[in-house]
Parts: C-alpha cells; structure tokens; sequence
C-alpha cells in the first residue's frame, strides 16, 4: 500500500495553494464552495495522517476506517470536480479508490506512473 507521503501531500498543497490565490478574484459563491472543499481535503488528509500512523505502529489494517477514508477522499473530489478543479478533484478520487481498494493501484503501477501526476 502506499502511503500518503510527504511528496503526495506536497503536490495536494501546492495545488490547493493556486486554488487559494485564484480564490481572490472568484465571486462570492465560489469562494464559500472553494473553502468548503478545502477543509474537506485537510479533514481527509489529516485522518488519513493519523490512520497511516497507526498502521506504521500496528500493522493492522481496518476496513471500516479505510472505508471511512475512502469517502473522506472522495467527496472533495466530487466537490473539486464541481468547481472545475479537476487536477485536485482527481487526486482526490485517486486517494478516495486507493483507499476502497488499497490493492488496485498497486497491481495497476499507477503510483510510478504518469496518471497519478496528471
């Protein structure tokens, strides 16, 4: 499985940075959706922190917080999607399936390869 690292949440945060500078010149609405969906990603990656680190010291793996996790991941990714964001609304939905199938992505290379980063 691989974990959120800190280059993964490098490439979150500098997107999200962008975000925020463009958050300037956006209406109103926008602004309150774009928030929104920001403190959804660090509420997920934050969890997503805590629950790694557990791994790290246990090795035990619980489905009902990888679940948890997944939905975490995915509803950002939605909310992205929604505002047009969608190099972090992907990243997202690829955080939100790996963690619903922490298997697929590595049977499929995609955290070597170019879809990850695109």
């Amino acid at each position: 499985m691989e974990p959120l690292t800190s280059s993964t949440l490098e490439s979150l945060f500098n997107h999200g940075s962008r975000w925020l500078a463009n958050l300037r010149r956006a209406k109103s609405a926008r602004k309150r959706e774009s928030v929104k969906a920001l403190r959804q990603v660090i509420l997920a990656a934050r969890e997503t922190a805590v629950y790694i680190r557990k791994l790290n010291d246990s090795d035990e793996r619980d489905h009902d917080i990888e679940r948890h996790l997944s939905l975490l991941w995915t509803e950002p990714g939605f909310c992205l999607e929604d505002l047009e964001l969608k190099k972090l609304a992907k990243r997202c939905q690829i955080k939100g399936k790996h963690w619903a199938d922490p298997g697929h992505y590595e049977r499929s290379n995609i955290w070597q390869g170019k879809c990850w980063w695109n």
